[in-house]
């Protein structure tokens, strides 16, 4: 089995299309067939079914692309590490967070960064699924919502905080000590688009009480969800960092009370990548970050 050889066969799992596969890598098509038939003769199994035109992975074609792409993750940290140690400090750091206010919070930590480590290249990407992106060794590391159960990354927890019911400061409710779900759902609420994890948070409480969330208006800006409610055109249920970030005149912060809203947030990334000096010293800034904000 040779490098080149697992070369082809991502190639393909990628496009899981010979052709394409072929044209991407600048070889002949039947070179490539070539080549993924005397890898399938070695190992005894078929990798892919092929179906006409169509092909897809065997169930020993899976396992093969697991192990693959750990390998090709160890060649690429070999790389990294070895170039670290001839202060070659460059290339491309790529952070992935969930949409909405986390990645807004990851943004403001790049001044100082990029101030420490000029010639990186930095991309900051705000996805919906961030597991796949990962596993395909897209992103250098990621935040997410915890609990993230998957044995295949390593995870570092960065804070936890509360949800808060947020109104207009001349509403009757904004003198509560606290208040329930119950008192909340006969309020019209603005929120998020379903695809925030916020907004999915508020709505498995719902789901939870037997309810469907029925926002009487969504926006993916925090900014005019503040200032509807700033306007006493309904309320809305935020976590504790997001208004933090965004002070607003006007407004009551309520605890939510049976239930409690609350989230774990933290950093992810796979268990057999090299994290180099760039990402290590990201996250470091991350931690202190945060350590500082919540103790």
């Amino acid at each position: 089995m040779e490098i080149r050889q697992l070369e082809y066969f991502q190639a393909i799992c990628d496009e899981l299309h010979f052709t394409r596969a072929a044209d991407k890598l600048g070889i002949s098509q039947p070179t490539l067939s070539y080549q993924i038939k005397q890898l399938e003769d070695e190992l005894e199994v078929r990798l892919f079914n092929r179906i006409g035109k169509r092909i897809a992975l065997t169930e020993a074609g899976a396992i093969l692309l697991g192990h693959s792409r750990s390998i090709f993750r160890s060649i690429a940290g070999a790389r990294e590490e070895i170039s670290e140690l001839h202060l070659m400090e460059r290339g491309t750091l790529t952070i992935g967070t969930l949409i909405g206010e986390i990645n807004d919070m990851v943004s403001g930590l790049l001044v100082n960064f990029h101030k420490e480590f000029p010639a990186i290249n930095i991309r900051l990407l705000a996805l919906e699924d961030i597991t796949n992106s990962l596993l395909q060794d897209e992103l250098d590391f990621a935040l997410t919502i915890f609990p993230f159960d998957d044995d295949r990354f390593t995870k570092i927890s960065l804070y936890k905080e509360e949800f808060y019911f947020v109104v207009h400061a001349d509403s009757p409710l904004s003198h509560k000590a606290s208040i329930t779900y119950e008192e909340m759902m006969q309020e019209p609420i603005i929120m998020f688009p379903q695809t925030y994890r916020c907004r999915q948070l508020v709505d498995t409480m719902c789901t939870m009480h037997g309810d469907t969330l029925g926002p009487v208006i969504e926006t993916s800006s925090i900014g005019s969800i503040l200032t509807l409610v700033q306007a006493g055109s309904g309320v809305s249920i935020l976590s504790k960092t997001l208004l933090e970030m965004n002070p607003r005149p006007h407004i009551s912060m309520i605890p939510i009370k049976h239930p409690a809203l609350h989230r774990e947030v933290g950093i992810v990334y796979l268990k057999d990548r090299f994290m180099g000096k760039a990402a290590t010293a990201f996250i470091n800034q991350l931690v202190a970050r945060f350590d500082k904000s919540y103790s």
